[in-house]
């Protein structure tokens, strides 16, 4: 064994990199005179201590699922698509245009249509900067964020201008129809008899379930994926194999941008119900650190959202218990970032060595794991 184990690798240095960052923001929260622990015990509370806290964690697990398997994919093909807001509010477009144009009779027949329409609009979105970066070699970073400026400004441009309600002086697109509504938890749980507060939390959770499963399937069980991720390992040894970097590229952006549209079918369709300006409120962000704090793994990605969702909802309980405010909980999402993005190699190089240290010495004549 010359490198950490895989559970080590995966669970290990995310959880310790966490418990630093808790840590760090004690500290802090102590310094704004409040107790650390108090304040621990109420985001706690507030994020899985009732189906309340629960339907609003997983609501925004389910945001930053879309957007963080969004970024994920790109990390394997080895592009940073920091453009998941801008995809995601052109995919909030395109729900909003599927489900306003026609008089759907169930949202089960709407969810599909819908599904297509914010992967389509997302995908399209990320066409543009994946071409110029695979033919003209302009920089994914770059094109990606000032398409987040371009994608914020036409969709204020159009709902002012063309899918605002006439008469009303709100830019925002008139109620989806009742048939392009999405069934929340405390619906589907009333099914089966079972109690469940009123909440955000909508069937597109089960959706992101199926993308993390779809996306895991791409990625190791397909020829395709397999491209994606020899090309992100080494792109000069996937052009000897005669992989197309155009053709990865494309495709992984594409898939990347459609993932980020998906989002809307949580946040426009589910919860909002018609298209306002600020619907991805930094999901597309938020994803960035989901992917890294997730491994660019599935399942990674969906505990790392679980993670975050907690502390949106756990972070808006202590603001309304406490004197804390909430920018404490961008406080210690930047924590979380730095801890497992900048700050990785802080416990990796130290754990590695003690894993080196400790590791089962090999018997004279039997060959080292």
């Amino acid at each position: 064994m010359d490198k950490l184990p895989k559970w080590a690798d995966i669970a290990l240095i995310p959880a310790i990199n966490l418990a630093l960052a808790l840590i760090v923001s004690g500290i802090v929260v102590a310094f704004i005179g409040e107790n650390p622990l108090n304040a621990l015990q109420i985001m706690v509370n507030g994020a899985v201590g009732s189906t309340y806290g629960w339907g609003y964690t997983l609501y925004y697990a389910t945001n930053f699922v879309f957007t963080g398997l969004a970024v994920a994919i790109a990390f394997h093909a080895r592009l940073f698509n920091i453009g998941g807001e801008g995809q995601a509010q052109l995919g909030s477009l395109g729900v909003a245009l599927v489900c306003l144009m026609v008089p759907w009779p169930h949202w089960t027949l709407a969810l599909p249509a819908a599904i297509v329409g914010g992967a389509v609009f997302g995908a399209a979105w990320a066409a543009i900067p994946a071409y110029l970066q695979a033919k003209r070699g302009s920089h994914i970073v770059i094109t990606t964020i000032m398409f987040n400026f371009i994608a914020s400004a036409l969709l204020v441009y159009l709902l002012v201008e063309t899918l605002k309600v006439p008469g009303s002086m709100a830019p925002e697109t008139a109620r989806f129809p009742e048939g392009a509504r999405l069934p929340d938890a405390q619906a589907v749980f009333g099914l089966f008899g079972l109690s469940f507060a009123r909440t955000p939390l909508n069937i597109s959770f089960i959706v992101a379930l199926f993308a993390c499963w779809g996306l895991w399937l791409l990625l190791w069980r397909t020829r395709l994926g397999y491209e994606i991720r020899a090309f992100g390992h080494s792109e000069p040894a996937a052009r000897y194999a005669g992989i197309s970097p155009t053709k990865i590229t494309m495709i992984a952006m594409l898939i990347s941008g459609a993932l980020a549209g998906l989002m809307a079918i949580n946040a426009v369709m589910g919860e909002q119900e018609r298209l306002i300006q600020d619907n991805v409120l930094g999901a597309g962000f938020v994803g960035i650190a989901v992917a890294l704090m997730g491994r660019s793994h599935p399942v990674g990605v969906l505990i790392a959202a679980i993670l975050f969702g907690a502390l949106y909802q756990g972070g808006a309980e202590l603001e309304f218990e406490t004197s804390v405010p909430r920018e404490m909980v961008v406080v210690i999402q930047a924590l979380v970032i730095l801890f497992t993005g900048a700050l990785d190699g802080m416990v990796r190089r130290p754990l590695e060595s003690a894993f080196l240290r400790f590791r089962k010495q090999p018997k004279p004549g039997v060959a080292a794991e």
